[in-house]
């Protein structure tokens, strides 16, 4: 067997062990497997709508109080989607960009976050079980990491709420449609 291929096969074998790897992948939707049964995508919120903003084509525009997120896509019109915003203390404004952009990201939460809820785990593997879901949009201000992210859920129940840390929540297949359609270096203003 070549090499990158016994480090691919190395690597999942040892994420299905953890219990946390795609569970198709690893055969884990069979009835006994000791874990909770793959996530719902969740419905699509999303929707064309008529939108006014002098921003161009391929902007998000998030705007918090409505927990909508929209994408403009030509003058005069945008998609929007439905979203999770930051909980009250956890909320914030400003023009930032897509730095990156990636399918099933692993989630390593903030030192500040695990310093409120020591019971985090240092990393979560990618796959369904992960709290970031099937795509995350990485913003950055000045070529900095924000630490905020425009992600997915596996609980798409808790889309349409003020209950992230900060970051911009949408059904996992709401944010494999926007991750298609937004380039890395997009500009995103949060309002």
């Amino acid at each position: 067997m070549p090499s990158a291929k016994r480090r691919i096969a190395a690597s999942v074998a040892g994420a299905c062990l953890a219990g946390i790897a795609l569970a198709s992948a690893c055969g884990f939707a069979a009835a006994g497997s000791g874990l909770p049964p793959l996530p719902a995508m969740g419905p699509s919120l999303r929707k064309t709508v008529a939108f006014q903003t002098g921003e161009q084509p391929g902007t998000i525009i998030i705007r918090k109080t409505e927990k909508a997120l929209y994408l403009v896509t030509s003058p005069g019109q945008a998609l929007r989607y439905q979203i999770s915003v930051g909980r009250d203390g956890f909320g914030w404004t400003g023009t930032v960009k897509v730095a990156s952009k990636t399918e099933w990201p692993q989630w390593r939460p903030p030192k500040e976050m695990r310093a409120r809820q020591p019971e985090l785990p240092a990393m979560v593997p990618a796959g369904p079980y992960n709290p970031l879901g099937a795509r995350a949009l990485y913003l950055s201000r000045d070529g900095r990491d924000t630490l905020y992210r425009i992600h997915g859920t596996n609980d798409p129940k808790g889309v349409g709420f003020d209950g992230t840390s900060g970051c911009f929540r949408l059904t996992n297949t709401d944010v494999i449609d926007l991750f298609k359609r937004v380039a890395v270096g997009a500009k995103v203003v949060v309002e």
